[in-house]
C-alpha cells in the first residue's frame, strides 16, 4: 500500500504540473491585454509599458511561467490583478462555498440514487423500474439553468417557500470558521441558524443534484442487474437466505465499486461545474470568482483557483481508489 500511495502523490504532482502549465499558456493567449483592461482605453503607451513591466508580461512566457512555478512551490500564486488581494485567499475565500453546495447535492444524489436504482433493479422492466428509468433520463437531459429558474420560480416565487438565492438572510451573519454556512451556523450554537441554512441551500444543491442524481440511479441499477446474475448471488437465494440479505449484502456489495467510482467522479464534476447554480442563486463561489477572472485575465486567481480544484479532484480520485481495497476484500495494492 506504501508503495501504491507513493506512485499516486507522484502522479498527483504530475497532474499539477500538466493543469499549471495549461491554465497559464492558455491564459497567455487568449486575446486581450492586462494592461488596457485595469488601465482603461485612454492609457497612454508609456503607461501600458510601465504596468506591464511591474507584472512581469514584458518578459518571455517561459520566464514568466518559471517565475510562476517557484513562487507558487512557496505558497505564493501572486496578487489579484483586480483587487491585489493575495489570489490563493481570494480562492480559499471562495472555495468552502462551492464545497458545501456540491457536497450537499452529491448527498442528494447518492442518498436517493442508490436506492432507487437498487430497487429498480428488482423487478426490472417492472412499473417502478420504467418510471424511475424515465425519470433519470429526464434529470440528464435538463438544463441546468432552466431547472434552477423555475425552482426558483416555484418554490420561491409562487409557494414561497423557500429562500432564492445568498447562503444568509441580509443582516444576517454567522461568525466565519470554515466558510461553509451550514457548519458554521451549527458551531455557532444556534438551531435556528442551523434551519436558516439548510433553507438556503436547498434549491441550489436540488438543482446542481439533478444529473448526478441521475447517473447514480443509472449506474446502480445496472450493476445491480449484473451482480444479480452472479453464481454465488443464484446460490444464495437457493439457500433460502431473505431476499434483503441477498440484495444488501450479496448484491450490493457486489455493485458497490462502480457505484463509489461514479460518485466520487461526480465530485469533481461538480467542484469545476457549480458555475451556474452559483451565478443564478447568486452564490459567492469558486465558479463565480474564476469566471470573473477569466474575464478580467487575473492570471494569478485562475491559476490558484484551477490548481485547487485539480488537487482535490485528484485527491479524491485517490480516496476512491483506496476504497477499493475495503469494498472489495480480493483487491491488494503493491
Amino acid at each position: 500500500m506504501a508503495a501504491y500511495l507513493a506512485r499516486r502523490l507522484f502522479q498527483l504532482v504530475l497532474v499539477l504540473i500538466g493543469v499549471s502549465l495549461v491554465v497559464f499558456f492558455t491564459m497567455h493567449i487568449l486575446p486581450g491585454d492586462v494592461a488596457t483592461l485595469l488601465l482603461g482605453e485612454r492609457a497612454t503607451a508609456p503607461e501600458l509599458a510601465d504596468v506591464r513591466h511591474q507584472l512581469g508580461l514584458d518578459q518571455p512566457v517561459y520566464i514568466q511561467y518559471f517565475l510562476f512555478a517557484t513562487d507558487a512551490l512557496q505558497g505564493d500564486f501572486g496578487r489579484s490583478l483586480r483587487t491585489n488581494d493575495p489570489a490563493f485567499r481570494e480562492v480559499l475565500s471562495a472555495f468552502p462555498v462551492t464545497l458545501q453546495l456540491s457536497l450537499a447535492a452529491l448527498a442528494i444524489a447518492s442518498l436517493i440514487g442508490v436506492p432507487l436504482g437498487a430497487f429498480a433493479a428488482l423487478k426490472p422492466n417492472g412499473l417502478f423500474d420504467n418510471v424511475v428509468m424515465t425519470v433519470s433520463l429526464f434529470g440528464v437531459s435538463m438544463p441546468i439553468f432552466w431547472l434552477g429558474l423555475m425552482l426558483i420560480l416555484v418554490f420561491g416565487g409562487i409557494l414561497g417557500w423557500l429562500p432564492i438565492g445568498g447562503l444568509m438572510p441580509i443582516g444576517v451573519d454567522i461568525p466565519r470558521v470554515t466558510g461553509m454556512s451550514v457548519i458554521d451556523a451549527f458551531l455557532s450554537g444556534n438551531p435556528a441558524l442551523v434551519g436558516t441554512s439548510l433553507r438556503y441551500l436547498l434549491l441550489p444543491a436540488a438543482t446542481l443534484a439533478t444529473i448526478p442524481l441521475a447517473l447514480v440511479t443509472r449506474i446502480t441499477r445496472s450493476e445491480m442487474l449484473s451482480a444479480a446474475a452472479l453464481d454465488h448471488v443464484r446460490t444464495a437465494r437457493a439457500k433460502g437466505l431473505p431476499e434483503w440479505r441477498v440484495v444488501i449484502k450479496h448484491t450490493l456489495r457486489n455493485a458497490l465499486i462502480p457505484i463509489v467510482t461514479v460518485i466520487g467522479l461526480q465530485l469533481g464534476i461538480l467542484l469545476s461545474g457549480a458555475v451556474l447554480t452559483e451565478t443564478i442563486f447568486a452564490l459567492p463561489g469558486l465558479g463565480r470568482l474564476m469566471v470573473t477572472a477569466i474575464l478580467s485575465r487575473d492570471y494569478p486567481v485562475v491559476q490558484a483557483g484551477a490548481l485547487l480544484t485539480a488537487f482535490v479532484f485528484v485527491f479524491v480520485n485517490l480516496l476512491v481508489d483506496i476504497s477499493y481495497a475495503y469494498l472489495d476484500p480480493r483487491i491488494r495494492y503493491r
